[in-house]
């Protein structure tokens, strides 16, 4: 459980930062680092300051997760998982076991919901009979692990008013729209499961997310820290269709309204451009195998629009580009606003566009486990041209900053799992790295997951996690699921574990 207040002064004892070997000391106060001194140094205390012994232990930065859907997070561990099924005839026989079971709908108010399937390496397709067959008259609506699919059944469409062809998939916006309405119940049993999940990513050594849940955010996390919400600091995004509402209240990224306990605050606007690999969406120079280039949901001259908009009122944009010609489009509309921003996933992009990244000044919001995840249907539809794909060094190369996360629900929200992956290409399956030439190294990781902080200093926000080992020298087994002892969020602790 989080504590609710900061102790009037605080010191990690006898810590170490990565890569070094003499220990120190952290001074804590007011939810800031005041002090760094040797281990053991005599310095006068604040009244009433504790001291923790850490015995050697290693303290970072706190790390963030850049790039989450929460509820949709949170509500997947309470739904079916279809993330191992290896066909349509697969997936659907879960449900069919799930079904034979003991009642459960995921949450979801009557409709069963499963989460997770990956159909752009399958060898049979979706179809409604499939699903018709298995699920008969029980509503059921399986979504995609990109969010950006959704395979219903009969029942499912007659339910929810939505006209499906003999695939049962929706795409893109019916897509998105369909989910968001599975996602409407109680709201107390949804914070229920966010508080669940925030405490995990705190156990993790995460102090902070940027929530891109496709809703009018602020207001939901603002009764969510109303109600005891203490665990992760939250930057909540905004969308376009709220733009206007948003300019209305005075909102601007960076800002902290009222209410938010110093843990909120306005994130992002994000603008969507395009689909997604597994759905063969993402927008893209070349043809797909199938045929089409995927969809550009945005054209050039409204993203300009959009991103002009956002200059004047004070938002940072954060456009979802995939494919490479979506990430042209993304990099030719920030340069022609003259503003800088973030493309979030950059998963395929042009040799000649890298470097547009470092000279438009760039975020590249990048998610280095679906490299992994995703290798055999980018290998399938990328073909002969993989080695610009999920192009972590060649992004830090051209310049741009590269900022870490999961987009979980899409991967898990588990900062070493995505740190793992961008510093292996592998893991750990027998397979061999994948394209080893875009990995970064564990101190690039490191910083991208922790806002640039590469090293603990004075006058940072007491925002640490602390480590049984040194992150840069352990085994890379044991880096993918390091073992956190303590998180801290302003100097007080969202999780500890024996110390």
């Amino acid at each position: 459980m989080a504590e609710t207040t900061a102790a009037p002064g605080l010191v990690l004892a006898s810590v170490r930062q990565p890569g070094g070997t003499i220990p120190c000391d952290i001074h804590i106060a007011d939810g800031a680092v005041t002090r760094i001194t040797p281990a053991g140094a005599a310095a006068e205390l604040p009244a009433g300051s504790r001291i923790i012994d850490l015995d050697g232990r290693y303290a970072i930065p706190g790390l963030w997760d850049e790039h989450v859907h929460m509820t949709q997070w949170a509500l997947a561990a309470n739904r079916i998982d279809l993330s191992r099924a290896g066909s349509a005839r697969e997936a659907a026989d879960v449900v069919r076991s799930r079904l034979a079971g003991p009642p459960d709908d995921g949450g979801s108010s009557g409709t069963v919901v499963g989460v997770g399937f990956r159909d752009s390496v399958w060898a049979d397709v979706p179809s409604l009979e499939l699903l018709d067959g298995v699920t008969r008259d029980r509503p059921t609506a399986l979504i995609s692990h990109d969010l950006h699919c959704v395979w219903l059944n009969s029942a499912a469409a007659s339910r929810y008013g939505v006209a499906v062809d003999e695939s049962g998939l929706l795409r893109e916006e019916p897509a998105f729209e369909l989910t968001r309405e599975l996602g409407r119940l109680p709201d107390a049993v949804v914070d229920a499961w966010v508080r669940d999940a925030a405490r995990a990513a705190a156990a993790r050594g995460v102090v902070g997310i940027v929530d891109f849940e496709m809703t009018w955010n602020r207001d939901v996390w603002l009764r969510r820290v109303a109600d005891g919400f203490d665990s992760l600091r939250v930057d909540a995004g905004v969308y376009p269709q709220d733009l206007d509402q948003a300019i209305q209240e005075g909102m601007r990224t960076g800002q902290e309204p009222g209410g938010g306990a110093g843990l909120l605050r306005v994130g992002p606007l994000k603008v969507l451009i395009d689909g997604s690999l597994n759905t063969r969406t993402a927008y893209c120079v070349d043809p797909y195998p199938h045929g089409g280039r995927g969809l550009l949901t945005v054209s050039e001259a409204e993203l300009v629009a959009l991103l002009v908009r956002a200059r004047e009122a004070g938002f940072v944009p954060a456009v979802h580009a995939i494919g490479d010609a979506a990430n042209e489009v993304a990099l030719n509309a920030f340069e022609a606003a003259g503003i800088r921003g973030r493309i979030e996933h950059a998963q395929f992009v042009r040799s000649q566009d890298f470097a547009r990244f470092g000279e438009l000044g760039l975020t590249a919001s990048v998610q280095p486990a679906h490299a992994l995840d995703d290798r055999d249907a980018a290998e399938a539809n990328w073909a002969g041209r993989t080695d610009r794909a999920f192009p972590l060094r060649s992004l830090l190369a051209g310049g741009a900053a590269l900022a870490l996360g999961s987009d979980a629900p899409v991967a898990p929200l588990e900062p070493w799992t995505a740190m793992s992956a961008a510093t292996t290409r592998a893991r750990g399956d027998g397979r061999a790295p994948w394209h080893r030439e875009q990995a970064l190294t564990r101190q690039e990781a490191l910083t991208a997951s922790t806002r640039g902080r590469s090293r603990i200093r004075v006058g940072d926000p007491a925002d640490i996690a602390v480590l049984d080992g040194d992150p840069l020298a352990v085994p890379d087994a044991v880096f993918a699921s390091m073992a956190v002892a303590a998180t801290l969020v302003a100097g007080r602790f969202t999780h500890r574990s024996g110390v």
